[in-house]
């Protein structure tokens, strides 16, 4: 079920002014706008997302008006309603989509973790030409899985001016997570700014949009808590790097305003529920730049599927959905009373809000945003370096680390997959392959080892050199797959990786033939990003054999997540559940984290590989990746 309906009472006290005027407007024609190209929108306002089903669907890609902030503003829309439609296609289907573009430019739309053929993926300059101006295109997509995804353009910045779709399968047969209703929640953010603005004020000023930088009065207030020495020497430490801790998401709430199924915070979306009802939450984080952390207090809830996987059980309070991303989670309200939806940004510069309730017109408590996350040495790649001596401006190597506080240097040691820690270690051996399951082709359609040739991978791992498009280079990397993050108040059950065990072996039990390393670097002062210090204009594609099985490692040598996303195959991180490691479409690396997964290269063609931050791809993080 997909319910859009704006609560009539108003919003709870803790609102701003400024997002209660949002609430207000949220969706609303934009007065003086030419009306006359649109003029059932002047009589009914922007047109709410519909539910569409079947095998055959028509999507048209035009401009509209809307005023999310009580300022007026034009949006890319699909069939005029931001978001687009919801999709709802059968796993065993062939599925055709007509997609007419009827903007000024070229469009395209990318089936975000849909196993495609390469020409029907929707990246243009690929395998795909794009859809011009005026033009009318047609995907045709065999269906082979189910779960909870969603769909984008992947032309320029029309992602963040709202050209973005939620999409569920139905599996084949009966869906082993049972439910009694269920609503999709597509988290996004939005901003009055022209994107080619916003990326042009990143190039200017990294930390332009970050407003809570190190003052005065949190100086003092770490003396208070750490010591004059300790608060010193942190405080040189992040000089002399030339970075800033509090630099956690780079585009914030002095610009975004953050909607969850296209209203904002003040609109109180609402989904309606009877007590004691299973309901599940199909949540997609669509944003171009926003990490949220998602709460419904007084409600725990129970992870299902992760990218559209199915998962075991993880009862949470909370979790982290990078951009990208999806969760479906299982929530069971016990009564007749309201519940709030409540997904703030990492950096705590805003939040998105919903209401889950019995009746329209009820909303519950909106709780105040938890405390402002900091970045630590760990972040840096440099999680157990003390006594070591600065050697210049950026860079890690040889860095003076005495006097630094114990939180910042937590030592948080790598993990040896040949011998996982005590959290990885509760895997079971249980079931098998399950009729439909998502997944590469069988392993008798390949040739190689199994499992027992445990033959040595041939390494390409590529050190970058320190530079203009590499400031630093995380020297002591770690496994942080038992982490959520920073910022989660202590006493809450908060979702990290390694609690995702897949319910279903993986489908391909072969030993990777060979490991490729990869490094996320960055220069925050002029926003720069790539893969090893190069940007995808200078970078050669990725080469994969048609068949063979890889290992990928990624490297954060820099201080920002990075939500990877690899087209056309399955990503199956490494985390220590064994055959039943998740299968993941996109994989969020934290800052001075090394992990890996497998990839199983059974899908021709040429496949973007990025990271799905909308202004780091644009700045850079991009490759191309040739399965032939």
């Amino acid at each position: 079920m997909f319910e859009y309906a704006p609560s009539k009472s108003s919003s709870a006290k803790s609102i701003s002014r400024r997002r209660f005027v949002q609430g207000l407007v949220a969706g609303g024609v934009i007065a003086g706008f030419d009306l006359w190209r649109w003029p059932a929108l002047a009589m009914r306002g922007v047109a709410k997302p519909a539910m569409l089903t079947g095998s055959h669907f028509d999507l048209v890609i035009d401009e509209t008006p809307v005023n999310f902030t009580g300022r007026s503003s034009v949006a890319t829309a699909i069939n005029g309603s931001v978001p687009g439609p919801l999709l709802r296609w059968r796993e065993g289907d062939t599925v055709t989509i007509s997609v007419t573009n009827r903007l000024k430019v070229p469009t395209s739309i990318h089936w975000h973790g849909i196993r495609s053929p390469a020409d029907m993926d929707g990246v243009p300059g690929l395998s795909f030409p794009g859809i011009a101006a005026g033009e009318t295109f047609t995907y045709t997509i065999p269906i082979k899985q189910s779960g909870t995804y969603w769909y984008h353009s992947h032309n320029r910045f029309q992602e963040q001016t709202g050209h973005y779709g939620s999409l569920i399968i139905e599996p084949r047969d009966k869906d082993p997570i049972q439910y009694d209703r269920d609503y999709v929640v597509v988290l996004s953010d939005w901003t009055d700014e022209d994107p080619e603005t916003v990326l042009s004020n990143l190039k200017q000023q990294s930390d332009f949009y970050n407003f809570h930088q190190r003052t005065v009065g949190t100086f003092m207030r770490d003396v208070q808590t750490k010591g004059l020495g300790a608060t010193i020497s942190d405080r040189l430490t992040w000089n002399r790097m030339n970075m800033s801790p509090t630099d956690i998401l780079d585009v914030s709430g002095a610009t975004y305003t953050y909607l969850l199924n296209g209203q904002a915070p003040g609109a109180n979306w609402t989904g309606l529920f009877r007590p004691s009802e299973r309901i599940r939450l199909r949540f997609i984080n669509a944003s171009s730049m926003t990490i949220f952390d998602v709460r419904i207090p007084g409600l725990a809830m129970s992870v299902v599927q992760a990218d559209g996987n199915d998962v075991e059980p993880v009862a949470i309070d909370e979790f982290r959905i990078s951009v990208a991303e999806t969760y479906d989670v299982i929530v069971q309200p016990p009564d007749a009373s309201a519940y709030t939806i409540f997904a703030q940004a990492e950096d705590r510069t805003g939040y998105a809000r919903g209401t889950l309730a019995p009746s329209f017109g009820m909303s519950a408590l909106i709780p105040p945003m938890d405390p402002r996350p900091l970045r630590t040495m760990t972040d840096m790649g440099m999680g157990n370096m003390r006594g070591m001596n600065m050697g210049g401006s950026g860079n890690m190597r040889g860095m003076e680390m005495g006097g630094g506080s114990d939180t910042n240097l937590k030592k948080m040691p790598a993990m040896d997959m040949g011998n996982p820690p005590e959290y990885v270690k509760r895997a079971r051996m249980i079931g098998s392959n399950a009729p439909g399951q998502p997944g590469p082709r069988t392993s008798a359609e390949f040739t190689g080892p199994d499992m027992g040739d445990m033959k040595a991978p041939i390494s390409e791992n590529v050190r970058p050199n320190l530079g203009p498009q590499v400031v630093s280079i995380a020297e002591m990397p770690t496994e942080r797959l038992s982490s959520a993050g920073e910022g989660f108040p202590p006493g809450r059950r908060v979702l990290s990786y390694a609690d995702l065990r897949a319910i279903y072996r993986g489908t391909d039990p072969r030993a990777p033939d060979r490991d490729i390393e990869l490094h996320l670097t960055g220069n925050m002062e002029r926003f720069i990003w790539g893969f090893d210090g190069k940007k995808f204009s200078d970078a050669e594609p990725i080469r994969l054999r048609l068949g063979e099985r890889v290992r990928f490692i990624l490297v954060n040598d820099t201080m920002m997540e990075h939500p990877i996303h690899l087209h056309g195959v399955w990503s199956e991180l490494e985390n220590g559940h064994g055959e039943f490691r998740p299968y993941k479409h996109t994989i969020n690396v934290k800052p001075g984290e090394r992990l890996s997964y497998l990839v199983s290269a059974d899908t021709p063609g040429q496949w973007a590989f990025h990271c799905h931050l909308l202004y780091h791809m644009e700045a850079g993080m991009f490759r191309t990746v040739v399965v032939s």
